[in-house]
């Protein structure tokens, strides 16, 4: 495993729509663990591909040491609910940067395991939050788009003093 080098808000590459992974080979499974490597460095509960530079659609989540790391590629989601919920958010690519987000409470989600193999499951709290940010990112939508401009600017402006 190797650590990768993250790009920094508000690099371009950030903003870039991720393709879908095709082949399912030992360079996935090297990129995946890599970027657990550098997620777990950084540190972070979820990093993608496209933080890395990488476009391609891959997410890996790690919300506790005790249930290990996530992967998904190419994840979709089918399905929201109505109900949502407020987190603390920030990202690997803007270290101190965190603000209040609201997003469903749960997800349905459609995935492909390391293997290519299908699956569908029902997110719920933290992690459907998380999901929902990654998968954003994939869309090279950055956390902060989901932002009011008045709060985006403010926090913006603040972490980059701190830089």
């Amino acid at each position: 495993m190797a650590l990768l080098t993250i790009l920094r808000y508000p690099d371009p590459g950030l903003s870039v729509r991720c393709e879908p992974v095709r082949s399912f080979d030992e360079r996935l499974r090297t990129l995946a663990f890599d970027l657990l490597e550098t997620m777990r460095a950084a540190p972070g509960v979820g990093i993608t591909a496209a933080h890395v530079g990488e476009h391609v659609r891959l997410v890996v989540l790690e919300l506790s040491r005790e249930q290990g790391p996530l992967f998904y590629v190419n994840p979709e989601i089918l399905a929201v609910s109505s109900e949502t919920m407020r987190h603390v958010e920030g990202s690997v690519s803007m270290p101190g940067a965190t603000d209040e987000i609201e997003r469903p409470r749960k997800v349905r989600l459609r995935y492909q395991d390391m293997d290519g193999v299908r699956h569908e499951e029902e997110l719920e709290g933290f992690h459907a939050i998380c999901m929902q940010h990654e998968i954003d990112q994939l869309d090279g939508i950055f956390w902060l788009k989901r932002l009011s401009r008045l709060k985006r600017d403010r926090l913006v402006r603040k972490w980059e003093k701190s830089r």
